[in-house]
C-alpha cells in the first residue's frame, strides 16, 4: 500500500495512514530486520560532560551539562566519529527500514563511535533555566518537508531514497525527534559542552546534521581534539567577523568570530554535504550558496574545505537525512573516501 502518496491533501494522506496495518498509535508487529555478522565491541558505555552548577553548597544542582554514549571496537582506529544529529540520536542508529545505521556500519570499519546530546537535548534533559515546551502541532507534515521526503506533505518526491510503501518506516521516521532549542545562547552552551566531552573521546571527526554544524564548528575552534567536520546538510554556519553580518543571527546562526579563531577552523578539513531535490523552495537554497561562500573563505584562510553534493556523485534521491537512507551504505563510503583521503583512518597498536 502506497500511503501518503499522490497529492489528494492532508485528509486523505491521514486516512491512509489510519488504514495502514500498523496503525501509527501502536505498537509495531515488525520483526527486526536479519542482521549481518555480528558486530565486536570491547567497551561500550556513556557519561555525561560539560555543564554548570547552580545554587550554593545547600541548595545546588548540577545542570547544562551533554551526554555520551559510546562504543568503542576491538584495535580501534585512532580517530573517533562523534555523531551530532539535530532530531534524535535514532537516526545514527537505523537506516528509515530498520536496516544498519552509520552507529554499526561504522564500528564494522573499526572506528569508535560516540553519539551525543547537547544539553537540555534527549538524554541529556537537565537544563539550568526554567524551559517551556509547547505541544508540536503540525511536526509531521513539518518534517516531511523539511526533511525533503516530498514537495509537500503526502506527496513523495519521485525515487526517494525512503521505503514509501512501509508504514512502520514512517512511523519511525516521526518518531525520531527530541525538542530542541534554536537559540544563539544555546548554540554556544551545547558547543561548550562538546569540547568539554571531547576531552575525554580524545580525538574524533565531528559528523553532524543541520543545525549540528554551525555547534560543531565553534567546538572546532576550541577544542584541538576536531581532527575533521563532515557536516550533512548544514543550515548554520560559523563566519568570520570581517564578513558582511546582514540580519541579526537566527537560530541557526551564522556565528561570527574574530579572524585569528576562524583561522583554527581552517586547520582542519571540513566536508559539508548535500542531499538530492535541492530545488525544493525554502532550506537549500540560502544554505547551499552561504556553504559555497563559507568553503571559499576557508580556503582563503589557508583551510581544505568542499561542498560535496550526492547527486553529482552519482547517489539518488538522498534526503535531507543521507546517513539513514536506503543507500546509507553508499554514503557512508563516500564518508570514508573523505577520511582516507584526509588521513583519519589509521588503528591503534592495542586494544582500548
Amino acid at each position: 500500500m502506497h500511503i501518503l502518496k499522490g497529492s489528494s491533501g492532508l485528509a486523505a494522506a491521514v486516512v491512509a495512514l489510519l488504514a495502514a496495518p500498523i496503525a501509527l498509535g501502536a505498537p509495531s508487529a515488525r520483526k527486526l530486520p536479519p542482521g549481518p555478522a555480528p558486530i565486536m565491541i570491547a567497551r561500550q558505555g556513556s557519561f555525561a560532560a560539560g555543564g554548570t552548577s547552580i545554587g550554593d553548597s545547600a541548595n545546588s544542582s548540577v545542570c547544562d551539562h551533554g551526554y555520551v554514549e559510546y562504543q568503542i571496537p576491538p584495535t580501534p582506529r585512532t580517530v573517533g566519529l562523534f555523531l551530532w544529529h539535530s532530531s534524535s540520536t535514532h537516526v545514527w542508529q537505523n537506516r528509515w527500514d530498520g536496516g544498519e545505521g552509520f552507529q554499526s556500519i561504522f564500528l564494522r570499519k573499526g572506528f569508535p563511535v560516540y553519539l551525543w546530546d547537547g544539553p537540555s537535548v534527549g538524554r541529556a534533559n537537565l537544563p539550568c533555566e526554567e524551559v517551556k515546551v509547547t505541544a508540536p502541532f503540525g511536526q509531521d507534515q513539518r518534517s516531511f518537508t523539511s526533511w525533503r521526503f516530498g514537495p509537500a506533505f503526502g506527496t513523495w518526491h519521485p525515487g526517494i531514497q525512503f521505503p514509501v510503501d512501509d508504514a512502520e518506516a514512517w512511523n519511525q521516521a516521526i518518531r525520531g525527534r527530541y525538542e530542541e532549542f534554536d537559540t544563539v545562547a544555546d548554540i554556544r552552551r551545547q558547543a561548550k559542552a562538546a569540547a568539554a566531552a571531547l576531552e575525554r573521546t580524545g580525538p574524533v571527526v565531528l559528523v553532524t546534521n543541520s543545525a549540528a554544524g554551525v555547534r560543531a564548528m565553534l567546538t572546532a575552534i576550541e577544542s584541538d581534539n576536531v581532527k575533521a567536520i563532515v557536516a550533512y546538510e548544514s543550515v548554520g554556519l560559523v563566519l568570520p567577523d570581517s564578513e558582511d553580518k546582514g540580519e541579526a543571527a537566527g537560530p541557526y546562526g551564522p556565528i561570527y568570530v574574530p579572524a585569528e579563531q576562524f583561522r583554527k577552523l581552517a586547520r582542519i578539513p571540513i566536508q559539508l554535504v548535500w542531499g538530492d531535490n535541492l530545488s525544493q523552495p525554502r532550506g537549500p537554497q540560502m544554505a547551499i550558496p552561504a556553504n559555497h561562500r563559507f568553503v571559499e573563505l576557508i580556503r582563503q584562510h589557508g583551510g581544505n574545505a568542499e561542498v560535496l553534493e550526492l547527486a553529482s556523485a552519482g547517489l539518488k534521491g538522498n534526503t535531507h537525512l543521507p546517513f539513514a537512507d536506503l543507500n546509507n551504505v553508499e554514503v557512508a563510503k563516500l564518508l570514508m573516501g573523505f577520511l582516507k583521503r584526509n588521513g583519519l583512518v589509521a588503528h591503534t597498536r592495542h586494544a582500548p
